[in-house]
């Protein structure tokens, strides 16, 4: 498994099959990840989502990606950290339930912002620690590319400092 970490929108990630949208309990167009990933897939997502709300804490689900040029959003809800109970536990089950249905629909490339680390407060040293911890769990997974879309330069530099301390490699 190739790993990149690239300061980048993630909905701008035409060379990859499924991003992944740090999405709350309803589904529905928000702030940051949440909005960019519903303006950029159109009006035709929310509609598509509504019957799988609320995603419930640790959850994912998957969805074609309508007017995004991938070809599916795996939503996954993350607990806030300030408010919910377990919220690093959460965000494990989250990370499991994104790379099992990478795995179950053979996904070979996905594209993941640091999950959490706006609206729901998660630290972002914790974030990338958690992520990289995921990614040296679901290492024999199908998928060639895991890419990870952030923000600015001291947040690439903890996914850097992450991988380095986990003996990943990554570009």
């Amino acid at each position: 498994m190739e790993i990149e970490v690239l300061i980048a929108n993630i909905a701008n990630q035409a060379d990859i099959e499924a991003i992944v949208n740090s999405a709350n309990a309803n589904l529905r167009l928000g702030s940051g990840v949440a909005g960019a990933i519903h303006e950029a897939a159109g009006p035709e997502l929310e509609k598509y989502c509504e019957p799988y709300a609320p995603l419930g804490l640790g959850k994912s689900i998957l969805t074609p990606a309508f007017d995004l040029p991938n070809k599916y959003i795996i939503h996954t809800r993350a607990a806030h950290y300030l408010f919910d109970e377990n919220p690093e536990q959460v965000f494990q089950q989250c990370m499991d339930s994104i790379f099992e249905l990478a795995k179950d629909n053979n996904i070979r490339s996905l594209a993941l912002p640091a999950i959490g680390t706006g609206v729901f407060k998660f630290p972002a040293e914790l974030c990338a620690t958690t992520m990289v911890q995921s990614f040296q769990k679901h290492v024999n997974t199908p998928l060639d590319l895991v890419r990870v879309c952030v923000v600015n330069s001291s947040m690439q530099a903890l996914f850097w400092d992450a991988l380095d301390a986990a003996s990943m490699s990554y570009n």
